[in-house]
């Protein structure tokens, strides 16, 4: 099999919107959630998430075409671009059939779709339809970069992103395609979305301080802060990345997945299935626990989760944690794009040795069987990272990262 390379990494993110950037926001272990004007002015019950900021789509597109674009393919379309360029790939080469495009997403276009469905139908977009196809994303992104390989979109809730990745990764192993654009996007910081997610008790209502109310694994926490996001890292076989010189962040080494079959909301409270995707992806990547540096949590701040999680983690480890580190605490829950974001995060915290504070964690008994990294970045060795997601639905998936 081949062995995948990671030569390119693209984001919009709450935290930054370079991949260097978002690294430096998380490793200050603040977090970004704010109060948004259109959800005070909806009078939802939650109004506050991390949003991405000081993202310009004149760079990206011209004004004519914004109009046919919704939030999450614009913020997807400009990562998937800025990881293009990253890998040194040229933006107007000829169509290539041996390059697919793989994007993870929970919500897709929900929330636009929820704003067309309020206007008379003779106030429709013309473009309503392209607009609103849950794959619209993932076309443009093709359309834009001339990709002629597989077009997909995969929808695992909030393991979506990290689901896309992986099934890249095995695309190319395997020889079916030579590289990817892979990642995720959503955008569903609006008012439909949010009072949703509140209806069912799934959101922090710590509204007296925003930036505090992302708290994975802490005692108090209560519930996850939404965000928006998009990220995307090129894939390519390792030889060929090699051999075109490219610079070659490190390596999508391993890649597991399953479902727990159980609820379609509340996670197993053992962790039994997160913990066997755990062990599946490290055998997948020929990694043992023990030479593990790291781990990027799923941890999204709900109790369940976040509890089921831990354990989880503790049995994939039985001989003692490596450093667990949850990124959420600063960008908030990314949703179906968390995946992707949390994946250049990892990478790039395994290859500076430098693994990001759990934001806003002042310790807390379910936390106890795992070390959380808190108050200050901490320095481990080079070494290979796991990256967890999991989403409603029972969905679990991992990665593994092996830094060059």
């Amino acid at each position: 099999m081949h062995r995948v390379a990671v030569t390119g990494m693209g984001l919009k993110s709450p935290a930054g919107n370079t991949p260097e950037d978002a690294f430096a926001t998380v490793l200050a272990g603040k977090g970004t959630a704010v109060h948004l004007p259109e959800l005070l002015e909806a009078g939802v019950p939650v109004t506050f998430g991390c949003p991405v900021s000081g993202f310009d789509p004149d760079a990206y597109f011209p004004r004519a075409r914004q109009r046919h674009l919704d939030r999450p393919t614009r913020l997807g379309v400009a990562a998937s671009v800025d990881a293009w360029a990253d890998a040194g790939l040229p933006e107007n080469a000829a169509p290539d059939p041996r390059t697919g495009t793989y994007v993870g997403t929970g919500g897709a276009h929900t929330s636009f779709i929820a704003e067309l469905g309020a206007l008379p139908h003779e106030k429709l977009p013309v473009a309503s339809v392209p607009m609103i196809m849950p794959n619209a994303t993932a076309a443009r992104i093709s359309i834009r970069h001339g990709l002629r390989g597989p077009c997909l979109t995969l929808s695992c809730a909030c393991a979506s992103a990290a689901v896309a990745l992986g099934e890249a990764m095995t695309a190319i192993r395997l020889g079916r395609i030579d590289r990817a654009l892979a990642g995720g996007v959503e955008a569903m910081l609006t008012p439909f979305a949010v009072a949703s997610f509140a209806r069912i008790g799934a959101l922090s209502r710590r509204a007296d301080a925003p930036h505090e109310a992302s708290r994975p694994f802490d005692r108090d926490r209560d519930g996850f802060v939404m965000a928006e996001a998009a990220a995307f890292l090129v894939l390519e076989r390792l030889d060929l990345a090699e051999a075109r010189g490219a610079r070659i962040y490190g390596e999508l080494a391993g890649y597991a997945a399953g479902a727990d079959a159980v609820h379609i909301v509340r996670p197993l409270d053992d962790g039994e299935v997160a913990a066997a995707t755990m062990r599946a992806a490290l055998a997948d990547a020929g990694v043992a626990p023990e030479e593990v540096g790291h781990v990027n949590a799923h941890a999204t701040a709900t109790t369940h989760n976040d509890r089921a999680e831990a354990r989880a983690i503790a049995a994939c480890f039985p001989d003692g944690s490596p450093p667990v580190t949850a990124t959420k605490g600063v960008t908030g829950h990314l949703l179906g794009s968390g995946g992707a974001v949390e994946a250049v995060l990892a990478l790039l915290a395994a290859r500076t040795g430098t693994v990001p504070p759990t934001a806003n964690f002042t310790g807390g008994p379910d936390a106890d069987p795992i070390d959380v990294v808190h108050g200050a970045p901490r320095r481990i060795a080079k070494a290979p990272v796991l990256s967890n997601s999991f989403g409603f639905g029972g969905h679990a998936a991992s990665l593994v990262f092996q830094p060059h």
